[in-house]
């Protein structure tokens, strides 16, 4: 009974307070035919220590980055998790019950969103940035409804390249207060700007780029920013923040809102999440982010302190009033990304994108060499992701390549039919020339 508090003695006592005779009289209502009718299949019990290596057994038939070599993307990257992160982020000064309601109490918990606030509207040249969202997808749909909200109107463009996950999201997002999303196809792996031109018009609230794109593409954030401030709607851009390290901040192009996945920016991969959502825009917005925003004060004293400045969607604001329905933030991951971006510095964050930009440069010419491979969208610009076509079913090239624990990139055939024949491979800064190269030895045999 060791694991299974409710004992037997528990069982009875509260059986005969509500005044049943067994569990049996509890389950009356429920239909006999949907009952199970005999004990679990489970396996005997186990000593701890047996538990404990039956556990690790399991656990290591798992494919992770740390044993297996990743050429994954798609929204989650195999970046460097600097050391001191997994030490300070357990410290006792950041340790808070639920939300930050009293200043005085969680001082650090203030101050490292304050920090991370900080980092990400310079990083993203925007004029504020909130205490962080649920992750990327969350962060996109929040800022199509700041769009809404901000121009009453009810038309949002959406980007071919916007990750199609995300674009789901935001669907969803979108079809309570019935507002209508736009796609705009990119043929050539990024934004066709013609195509874009005749969809957004003076009912469109937001035009939605994402920057490099899903297949990996740098789109022309200047001209789209163009584009939809001419038609007087917001231009919202979707970035990878560890990529804003060498690429230009969107704020600086003409951006009004910049989202993201934060992932990379010290969050392990963690089996798909918890990751982090970067939300940033510029000072116009400021009362339509959703969640919080930390801000510095000065107590009676005189000496600086940190407080929640704005709550828009807590216990205590009228529904009716609310921009959001997000109540919360995820502080421990965006405490990842601060100490991330406070260890690495300006020069530590160039570095990081400029050999991920060089390595998959690379990578993409080694492979593009195997005969019968060819890159999908040879025009368009990369950075550190790019989409690969196969003479042979991609998901087959990858199971393959599995037996040789390379975890060879993403088939695209479950997001569009179209690109049924494409991979796609994302380099980070962590891969090295012997590991691309054994990438190349590898698919050249599996597409042979």
């Amino acid at each position: 009974m060791r694991y299974l508090p409710n004992t037997a003695d528990n069982q009875r006592v509260m059986l005969e307070t509500i005044g049943a005779g067994s569990i049996e009289d509890l389950l009356v209502k429920v239909p006999a035919k949907v009952r199970l009718s005999r004990p679990l299949a489970l396996p005997p019990a186990l000593a701890e220590s047996d538990l404990v290596a039956e556990l690790r057994g399991l656990a290591g038939r798992n494919a992770d980055a740390d044993g297996w070599v990743s050429f994954l993307g798609g929204g989650a990257y195999d970046h460097y998790v600097p050391s001191p992160i997994d030490h300070l982020i357990s410290r006792g000064e950041f340790l808070t019950a639920y939300t930050p309601y009293q200043p005085e109490a969680s001082q650090g918990t203030l101050r490292s969103i304050y920090e991370y606030q900080t980092m990400i509207a310079e990083l993203t040249g925007m004029d504020v940035a909130n205490a962080s969202m649920y992750d990327g997808a969350s962060s996109l749909a929040e800022a199509v409804l700041m769009a809404v909200s901000a121009t009453g109107r009810r038309e949002v463009v959406l980007a071919g390249g916007v990750h199609p996950l995300h674009r789901r999201v935001t669907a969803t997002y979108c079809s309570g207060p019935a507002v209508r999303l736009r796609d705009v196809p990119a043929p050539a792996g990024v934004l066709d700007l013609e195509a874009a031109q005749r969809a957004v018009n003076g009912k469109t609230a937001a035009l939605v780029v994402q920057t490099p794109n899903f297949y990996g593409c740098l789109e022309d954030v200047a001209a789209a920013a163009d584009l939809a401030h001419a038609a007087g709607a917001v231009l919202v851009v979707s970035a990878d923040p560890v990529n804003l390290g060498v690429l230009e901040a969107p704020g600086r192009l003409g951006a009004d809102i910049v989202v993201g996945e934060g992932q990379g920016l010290g969050v392990p991969l963690s089996f798909g999440g918890p990751y982090l959502g970067v939300l940033a825009a510029k000072r116009e917005f400021v009362r339509r982010l959703p969640g919080r925003l930390v801000g510095a004060t000065v107590d009676l004293d005189g000496r600086r302190g940190f407080v929640l400045t704005l709550q828009t969607r807590e216990q205590h604001i009228r529904r009716a009033r609310a921009t959001s329905n997000i109540c919360t933030n995820v502080a421990l991951c965006a405490l990842m990304a601060t100490i991330y971006m406070a260890t690495l510095g300006k020069r530590g964050l160039v570095r990081v994108g400029e050999l991920a930009m060089a390595k998959a440069r690379y990578a993409a010419d080694r492979l593009a060499a195997v005969p019968g491979v060819a890159l999908r969208f040879p025009e368009a610009p990369f950075f550190k992701e790019f989409a690969l076509r196969l003479p042979r079913p991609p998901d087959r090239v990858v199971a393959r390549l599995a037996r040789e624990r390379i975890l060879a990139g993403l088939p695209l055939k479950t997001f569009d039919r179209r690109l049924a024949d494409c991979l796609l491979v994302a380099v980070t800064e962590k891969r090295t020339k012997d590991e691309i190269d054994a990438l190349a030895a590898a698919l050249a045999k599996a597409v042979a």
